[in-house]
């Protein structure tokens, strides 16, 4: 059983709205990728998402520090200083029956919370503590920003920014 693909399409949207550049998807979902490439041309940026039939190539080929993250890991708070100021980092986190392998190939295991939670939630707390909260910004090639209100809704359309 593999993962619901609305939970894959949340973690994208929470990668790329936290500030990540990429996410790796194993198994490749063309349907997934072209729904995050739409979100891409509407509201900006350069988040993509990149197929990948080998993940196991993925983590060991990556340069920089490998961090699964796991409800059985180390305390966030222990790594999170070996982490900051780091340029690339690659996040993983695992389907329902994560295989055994990817926790001796992860440089850090590393736990938001040591409960169940979601894949979402623990994407989102790691990117906000290394990268901040992302304010109201309009990302390079923007054709919808939203206009931040105490009240109500205003997305503003203009043409794309360069």
């Amino acid at each position: 059983m593999g993962r619901d693909p609305r939970l894959t399409t949340h973690l994208a949207l929470t990668a790329r709205a936290f500030g990540a550049e990429r996410m790796f998807l194993h198994p490749p979902d063309p349907d997934l990728s072209s729904r995050i490439d739409a979100v891409g041309r509407g509201w900006g940026g350069g988040f993509r998402v990149v197929p990948t039939d080998d993940w196991r190539k993925v983590v060991r080929t990556f340069k920089g520090p490998v961090v699964h993250l796991t409800m059985y890991g180390l305390p966030f708070a222990r790594v999170l200083s070996r982490l900051r100021g780091r340029r690339r980092i690659l996040l993983v986190v695992g389907g329902a029956k994560v295989p055994s392998e990817l926790y001796r190939l992860a440089t850090f295991n590393v736990a938001v919370g040591h409960q169940p939670h979601s894949e979402v939630a623990a994407v989102a707390v790691t990117l906000e503590r290394l990268r901040g909260v992302p304010g109201p910004r309009a990302l390079r090639g923007a054709r919808r920003v939203i206009v931040p209100q105490a009240r109500g809704k205003r997305v503003r359309t203009r043409r794309a920014l360069r």
